[in-house]
């Protein structure tokens, strides 16, 4: 791909999100990287560059998500492409199939299993065929959780000599607003599974996206519960039905190397005793994604807002051995905006600067970057994983 234009393009660049995956491109690499903004507008794009203090030399890039014949001709300009442009499972298509096909490494945001099973089906045999790594899934859902239980499963298989049959994930701090986006996908799912009902059958299998492998059966994630590996209270956690299939389809893109055995779930943490139990009673009952106060695709939080979030994620591991083994990983901003646009683009420039032995597919963060990703994000992006007890 060395005759590419772009070593990157961030399409979506007018919108909320990429927005601020443009202003970290600039802040973090500056014209060091040969990368474009696009989106549908060219006058929208030079407008976002101006505000956002791009540099003016920056590209810019028209391309409609709805013309098949436009996403090709852009997909077959760059080397790596970032896309924010969602719901996927409406404007997505044209442009993942057109990266498969050209040989064009491509991340997102998706936390939309359905679509992202229908894109595993479609395309995996021609990525692999035309060498486009394509990697969904790259923001808060779920580099966090994807990574955080690899690096775990590392660390058990380096202190033990195997690794962890059991990782029990407990949110304990998350201050930030989920997306626009992430809203808007889940309202698409819904609509999807109307018209489909047996898109149900995949979003409520944990290994959906495993390629045909089916585990055991997983714990239970959708009651409250006190829980003995935390010794809190428990309550279900609402990213929990992506981040569970992308660690699964780690797991088998992997070769199985935390188990085929292997038990997995996420839960928040809601504290001890009474005062814990209420609180998880009242986190189950509520929906942070429904309400008035939810962010429409395109909108976010001020920057002030941004910079004062921040999340923290405990892996609470066991082995066959009953060896237990613990670890943190966790970001100095809100979740659902300012980290997820830094592990965006971080995930683009991972892919094209370290990942040259990495076969073409369709991949989640951890088989297709692992460590090298987990360094990237501890040493720009603001996020941490560390080991714990």
């Amino acid at each position: 791909m060395s005759e590419r234009e772009f070593d990157i393009i961030v399409y979506g660049a007018s919108g909320f999100t990429g927005r601020l995956v443009a202003e970290y491109m600039q802040a973090q690499y500056g014209r060091s990287v040969n990368w474009a903004m696009a989106g549908r507008s060219e006058e929208k794009l030079a407008q976002v560059r101006d505000e956002m203090g791009v540099d003016a030399a920056t590209p810019l890039v028209t391309g409609n998500a709805d013309s098949a014949d436009e996403m090709a001709a852009m997909a077959a300009r760059t080397k790596v492409m970032i896309t924010t442009v969602g719901p996927y499972q409406l404007y997505g298509a044209a442009l993942v199939a057109a990266c498969a096909a050209a040989g064009t490494d491509y991340v997102d945001l998706s936390g939309e299993p359905g679509w992202m099973h229908g894109v595993i089906d479609a395309h995996d045999a021609t990525a692999k065929a035309s060498g486009a790594r394509i990697v969904h899934s790259c923001g808060f859902d779920s580099i966090p959780f994807d990574l955080g239980v690899y690096y775990l499963q590392m660390a058990a298989q380096e202190k033990f000599g195997e690794p962890c049959q059991q990782i029990r994930t407990r949110v304990r701090a998350m201050n930030g607003e989920f997306s626009g986006g992430t809203a808007a996908s889940m309202g698409a799912t819904m609509a999807a599974v109307a018209k489909n009902p047996e898109l149900l059958n995949v979003l409520v299998n944990p290994f959906s996206l495993a390629s045909g492998f089916q585990g055991p059966e997983q714990p239970a994630d959708n009651a409250i519960y006190e829980d003995e590996a935390s010794g809190q209270w428990v309550a279900p956690f609402i990213m929990a039905p992506i981040n569970t299939k992308n660690v699964h389809r780690s797991n088998a893109l992997l070769g199985h190397a935390y188990g085929e055995d292997f038990t997995y779930d996420e839960m928040m943490l809601a504290g001890a005793g009474a005062e814990g139990k209420a609180m998880a009673e009242f986190v189950a009952s509520v929906n942070p994604l429904a309400g008035d106060d939810v962010p429409q695709p395109g909108e976010g939080p001020s920057k002030e807002s941004r910079e004062a979030g921040n999340y923290d994620v405990w892996f609470i591991g066991t082995t066959k051995s009953g060896e237990r083994l613990e670890a943190a990983a966790g970001g100095d901003m809100d979740p659902g905006y300012g980290s997820t646009s830094k592990m965006l683009a971080e995930s683009a420039m991972c892919l094209l600067t370290e990942c040259d032995g990495l076969a073409g597919g369709v991949y989640t963060p951890a088989p297709a970057m692992g460590e090298k990703l987990i360094k990237r994000l501890c040493d720009n992006a603001g996020l941490y994983f560390r080991m714990e007890g």
